[in-house]
């Protein structure tokens, strides 16, 4: 651009402006260093503001405009929730959730059945002894990554490394016959409600469906605007402006609600209100139903009573009483290894440089070297360093002293070993 006069960032808190591979960057921040540099200024927009946003706004460093009110003539869809303790599930969805369905399709409208799992189902189980199918590239003695159930229950997939096997005619431990898919993902739903609802259009979009070039503008000039049922995954959270969609079914929520993840809350509100915000875009009215078994968890309480900026203000003092970002700066060291001894081994010589750069000892919090909360992925064991400062000065300073030993040192170069500044997936 030879004369750019503004920088627009939509959907700011989206996870895929973060480059996760080669070069860590995050194309937001790198918009506001440009956005600097050319003197022009940076918008940032989202209905879910990511909490470093919100707290550089708290802290007078951005403008914050808030708007109160839906485009146009559309209202903010009714969000009620549907606690399914104790009631019979048929591909993880309630009678009443059927009901619901049934309901919107019958008075014209059309349908999102949101469930943030690709795939048949996560888990293949032996009802006789309790085996399940697990990567054997990916798995340790200590942490077993399941293979996903795909085909319709004929072929195993493992989503973080790729590979692929057929599903076993017979238990590899016991012998037995008994064994059974767990759990339910989008190709499962796609099943059921096809059966439910024989004479409906059910879409299914993921990234199985999706893959070929098109695949998702096509699918939905199919879908159209008659009714239907889309089923599909975060995919369909955002960006997609569906006039005839009334209703919006969430399933499979309650693993955000206890995950080890610090970031896990943000981005289980972030994603409900997106995808929330998919029904009753235009003249109708729309309905939000969640599922959970825990539907007393305070924050659905708090999305409920006061929308995302209410979950903002009380997730913020919960992470700085924490020492978490947005309060304090976080950067990783991670290395890959296929022995876990040389990847542990480099990481101790990078602790070791980073505590010498320290002037002082308050500057810099370094933990580990740690196991990865994924221990292992396609064959590398991983290993991670996590270096916390009160200011980014610090951190930056302690980095820029050390990163020249670090290179140096024989073991870099026996390890596939990255430096992440300010990561947003510790996994």
């Amino acid at each position: 651009l030879p004369e750019p006069g503004l920088i627009v960032i939509d959907e700011e808190h989206d996870g895929s402006f973060k480059q996760l591979d080669g070069i860590r960057y995050h194309a937001r921040d790198f918009a506001l260093v440009r956005g600097k540099a050319l003197a022009v200024p940076v918008v940032l927009g989202s209905a879910t503001p990511s909490l470093e946003s919100l707290r550089n706004a708290q802290l007078g460093r951005y403008a914050h405009l808030r708007l109160r009110q839906r485009a146009g003539a559309a209202r903010p869809p009714q969000v009620r929730v549907i606690d399914v303790r104790k009631r019979p599930l048929d591909a993880g969805l309630s009678p009443e959730l059927f009901a619901a369905i049934g309901r919107a399709l019958d008075a014209g409208g059309q349908v999102l059945v949101f469930k943030n799992r690709r795939g048949y189902a996560p888990v293949l189980l032996c009802h006789d002894c309790g085996w399940s199918a697990q990567c054997p590239r990916c798995s340790t003695e200590l942490h077993g990554t399941p293979m996903t159930v795909h085909a319709g229950g004929r072929r195993l997939q493992c989503h973080h490394c790729g590979a692929r096997q057929r599903v076993p005619d017979a238990c590899p431990d016991c012998g037995g016959l008994s064994l059974q898919p767990q759990g339910a993902g989008t190709e499962r739903i796609e099943d059921a409600l096809t059966v439910r609802f024989p004479d409906t259009r059910v879409v299914r979009i993921d990234r199985g469906s999706t893959q070929r070039r098109d695949a998702m503008e096509r699918l939905l000039a199919e879908f159209g605007d008659a009714p239907g049922i889309l089923v599909g995954t975060q995919m369909l959270a955002k960006g997609h402006d569906l006039a005839g969609l009334t209703l919006v079914a969430v399933v499979g929520i309650d693993e955000g609600l206890f995950s080890a993840d610090f970031r896990a809350p943000e981005k289980l509100a972030q994603l409900l209100i997106q995808v929330a915000g998919r029904a009753g875009r235009a003249q109708r009215p729309g309905e939000v139903l969640l599922q959970t078994h825990h539907p007393d968890h305070p924050l659905l309480a708090t999305l409920l009573g006061g929308g995302y900026h209410a979950f903002a203000e009380a997730e913020l003092p919960l992470r700085e009483a924490a020492g978490f970002p947005p309060s304090t700066h976080m950067a990783m060291l991670r290395a890959e290894a296929r022995q876990v001894e040389i990847a542990e081994g480099f990481l101790r010589i990078a602790r070791d440089a980073l505590r010498d750069a320290c002037d002082d000892d308050t500057a810099l919090e370094i933990s580990g070297p740690l196991p990865a909360p994924m221990p292992r992925r396609a064959g590398y064991q991983r290993v991670q360093l996590l270096l916390t400062a009160p200011d980014r000065r610090r951190l930056h300073a302690a980095l820029d002293a050390a990163l020249p030993t670090i290179h140096a040192a024989p073991e870099s170069r026996k390890v596939r070993w990255s430096l992440d500044v300010d990561p947003i997936d510790l996994y």
